[in-house]
Parts: C-alpha cells; sequence; structure tokens
C-alpha cells in the first residue's frame, strides 16, 4: 500500500467520474487489468498524493445487478463504490487480506458518516 495514503486525505484531489456500459467496462478491464469481463468501478490514477489525478469509471448495469443481488440501495452503493475508487485513487488496495482489511475499515468509516450501512457486515 502507498504509504502517502495515510496522510489524513490532505492535498488537492482532481477526480473524474464517468458512468458507462458493460461493454465498455469490460473492454477497460481486459485491455488495463488483463481481465475479460465487465467491472463496477475501474480507478486510472495518473498522479497520487499530494495531487491526486485519476479517473473513476463505474459501470451502471454491474451496480444495478449488484444491487438487486445483495439487496442493496441504489445510491447507497453508487456511493459506495465512488469512495472505493476513490479510496484506489489515492493508493489504497485490497490486493492482500491486510491492505483488504484496511480498506474495507476505511470505506466503512466514511460510509458510516454517510448514515450508509457497512457492505462487508454481511461477510462474516
Amino acid at each position: 500500500m502507498n504509504k502517502a495514503a495515510l496522510n489524513d486525505f490532505m492535498g488537492n484531489y482532481y477526480l473524474t467520474v464517468r458512468f458507462t456500459n458493460a461493454r465498455e467496462s469490460k473492454l477497460l478491464n481486459a485491455k488495463y487489468r488483463k481481465k475479460n469481463y465487465a467491472t463496477n468501478v475501474l480507478t486510472f490514477s495518473y498522479e497520487k498524493y499530494p495531487n491526486v489525478i485519476a479517473d473513476i469509471v463505474i459501470c451502471l448495469p454491474i451496480i444495478y445487478a449488484e444491487c438487486k443481488e445483495q439487496n442493496v440501495g441504489y445510491l447507497d452503493h453508487l456511493t459506495h463504490m465512488i469512495i472505493h475508487g476513490t479510496l484506489h485513487a489515492i493508493g489504497y488496495d485490497h490486493e492482500c487480506s491486510n491492505d483488504a482489511l484496511i480498506m474495507e475499515k476505511l470505506e466503512e468509516k466514511i460510509l458510516n458518516l454517510l448514515s450508509i450501512s457497512s457492505p462487508y457486515a454481511q461477510k462474516t
């Protein structure tokens, strides 16, 4: 994990959030992550702390499907994915279990501030 991401979110943030369809999400995921499927959110970071520049691409059909599957509200899940993508933009990841736990706890903390239930509570 990027240690700069531990600095209380200070700095300048330039984020673009773009909504796309499953076809484009699959193309982007294949091209940049070598994964041949559409995914809920992709983050493309160009600069990290202290001046964060990133594009966050959210696939709306995947978000809709996950809402039905997980029985969660659309705006709550969309908010979660924007937070998730933003944390990736500043250097957090979930490639190993320890990093995933750190990222999930931070997501839960932010969601709680917005009165949104934890998406991870049901994982236990």
